[in-house]
């Protein structure tokens, strides 16, 4: 089932089946635009037993079991969510987040909040495991200030931020603390330069690597493909000496994972994790992509597989479903 919550407040449940895959770079379906023409979030998950928690914008969190929600087509406006959760004057879902199937995990895994002014905040994950039908405190939140991005994480993962303006900072998820409460504002995760916000959080497993161990395997992996080295690369990438041993560059590729970043003009591009460098918590980051008016300002980045589709969807109501696949692999300052 896809879940998609729009900018005015509807929400419905498709089949993921009704979503025909195509080739990347196509017009998509077209859907039908609701009054403010603007979708906002969407979740794939499993229709039972699967609950979906809606974060608000007022740091409010709801829950409701996926069945629950109204069944649709791609086309098909969906139910207005105050009619299906105690929504106050003025609020509205910002984020939603699958919870995991077994909850028997849920006592050994985090949830972990991030802002768009760049804070986040780290909870046990049974903090949420009961939810009144009124909802419940997720995070206190500065005027102004707004939920970007909730995941599910374990003690030996990596947080990676991403700003509009095409910065990105990683750092070990022990650079957060686990709070008690849930109405504090968290720490600082990312320092952001004016006008820039926080657009995607991601969390990618943690990898023990040096510099020239990265480095190394990024040259290694793009001879095995009949690569150059391209514009874009590390200086390091492109001055190290290809030295890695096939034990560990076999180890290596085994965790690599691929970032995929999306800009708002639709261009998009999938890069290696190990091209983003883990660092301290509170950083300015590196660059993610290049932001010009060709690409426009980023909208998303996060890790997926080279077996997963992927759907994009316009804030006019298009949408399309691809093959990862057909994405290029490109440096991480490259435009896609």
């Amino acid at each position: 089932m896809v879940v998609t919550v729009s900018h005015a407040g509807y929400v419905k449940r498709v089949p993921l089946s009704a979503y025909r895959a195509q080739r990347r770079g196509g017009k998509g379906q077209g859907r039908r635009p609701d009054a403010r023409g603007r979708f906002r979030h969407q979740a794939l998950c499993r229709q039972h037993p699967y609950a979906v928690l809606f974060f608000s914008s007022a740091g409010m969190v709801y829950r409701m079991k996926v069945w629950r929600l109204p069944v649709g087509n791609p086309q098909a406006r969906g139910k207005a969510l105050i009619n299906l959760l105690p929504l106050a004057l003025g609020e509205r879902i910002t984020t939603i987040l699958p919870m995991p199937e077994d909850e028997a995990t849920w006592s050994s895994s985090h949830i972990v909040f991030a802002t768009r002014s760049g804070t986040v905040r780290r909870n046990e994950l049974s903090d949420f495991g009961t939810i009144n039908r009124a909802g419940k405190i997720a995070m206190k939140l500065d005027e102004g200030d707004q939920i970007a991005g909730v995941e599910i994480c374990s003690d030996t993962d990596d947080v990676q931020l991403t700003t509009a303006q095409g910065q990105c900072i990683r750092f070990a998820i022990g650079d957060v603390r686990v709070f008690k409460g849930r109405d504090s504002t968290g720490v600082r995760g990312i320092r952001l330069e004016g006008g820039d916000s926080v657009i995607s959080m991601s969390i990618l497993r943690h990898v023990e690597a040096t510099p020239d161990e990265r480095a190394a395997f990024l040259k290694m992996s793009r001879a095995v493909a009949g690569e150059e080295v391209e514009q874009g690369a590390s200086d390091e990438e492109a001055s190290v000496e290809a030295t890695l041993s096939q034990e560990r560059y076999a180890e290596m590729s085994a965790a690599e994972q691929v970032i995929l970043t999306v800009s708002s003009n639709g261009y998009g591009k999938r890069t290696s994790s190990y091209e983003y460098r883990i660092t301290g918590r509170g950083g300015k980051g590196i660059v993610a992509m290049a932001v010009n008016e060709r690409n426009g300002p980023l909208v998303a980045s996060f890790p997926v597989e080279d077996e997963d589709h992927i759907m994009l969807v316009t804030d006019g109501g298009q949408l399309i479903r691809c093959p990862v696949s057909g994405i290029r692999k490109a440096g991480r300052s490259t435009q896609g």
